[in-house]
């Protein structure tokens, strides 16, 4: 073959390959705008072959961006700023939540621990990181028991009296305590007292938490009796709620008990008790 011919043929090649990149190229921008491609409807003659059962050839690999051969991962989403934290989480059925506040406590938490395990149920446990710091075994426990682990600041204080840097501080220094026993940084947040400002919500959502009340309080911080516990948790039972308890910040006993008894109950009553899931912000 004469070299004027080589050279042309050579030409022609080069011309194909950068006209097939320039639609390759037209293509990723329309899909990821407003507009979309239209179709190509398909040429006449027989059913084509499921799409999955398409590959390309190595050759025409090497006409695609470098950047085909590499998995295209998602933007992560932002956590939506709240007005107010959630009350209830419902679910299929006669669900229930069970939340645990202000430990982990090695007097209480494994006992309590130790009781949902028994009957095979999940529960949330809002951590202060000044308990979790020293018992980080117990939030590894829950992990691997399947528990949710929620931010419940540093130091319980009330966040409406703090600055804004001092609220960031209380959740930031939490959520990394939380992250290297459990495994992930918490998806959850509950305000101390429940006293919420702007502030505390806009933190929370940036750090890609959403927030947590409750809608049935045991008030067994106040140590009312077990039986005074067992009858505020089965008497404000209903689909979607979320019952407030605590496994630390005192003599939390009476806690342990009650809910040796009330869990049990509830499950004979047709209550599925669950923990709420969300992806990662």
């Amino acid at each position: 073959m004469k070299k004027d011919q080589l050279l042309t043929r050579r030409r022609a090649l080069i011309a194909g390959a950068a006209a097939l990149g320039a639609a390759g190229a037209t293509g990723v921008l329309a899909s990821g705008g407003r507009e979309t491609a239209r179709p190509v409807a398909p040429a006449p003659g027989p059913d084509p072959a499921p799409r999955e059962s398409y590959a390309l050839e190595p050759s025409e690999y090497r006409l695609q961006p470098l950047t085909g051969y590499q998995q295209v991962r998602p933007a992560p989403r932002r956590t939506r700023v709240r007005h107010q934290p959630f009350l209830r989480v419902y679910g299929r059925g006669r669900t229930m939540v069970l939340t645990f506040d202000d430990g982990p406590d090695p007097r209480y938490t494994p006992d309590i621990l130790d009781t949902l395990a028994e009957y095979d149920v999940r529960a949330m446990f809002f951590v202060c990181g000044e308990m979790a710091v020293d018992n980080q075994d117990l939030l590894t426990r829950m992990a691997d028991d399947g528990h949710i682990v929620g931010n419940h600041t540093w130091s319980h204080p009330l966040l409406t009296r703090l600055s804004r840097s001092e609220i960031r501080s209380e959740m930031a220094r939490t959520s990394d305590v939380i992250e290297n026993a459990y495994g992930e940084r918490p998806l959850w947040f509950r305000a101390p007292y429940g006293a919420w400002n702007r502030a505390t919500f806009q933190l929370g959502a940036h750090m890609g938490m959403e927030p947590l009340a409750w809608t049935v309080d045991t008030l067994d911080w106040t140590t009312p009796g077990t039986g005074t516990i067992v009858d505020r948790v089965e008497e404000g039972a209903a689909p979607g709620v979320v019952v407030l308890s605590h496994d630390a910040g005192g003599d939390r006993s009476q806690s342990v008990r009650a809910l040796r008894h009330y869990l049990p109950d509830l499950l004979d009553a047709g209550y599925h008790i669950t923990v709420p899931r969300r992806r990662h912000a």
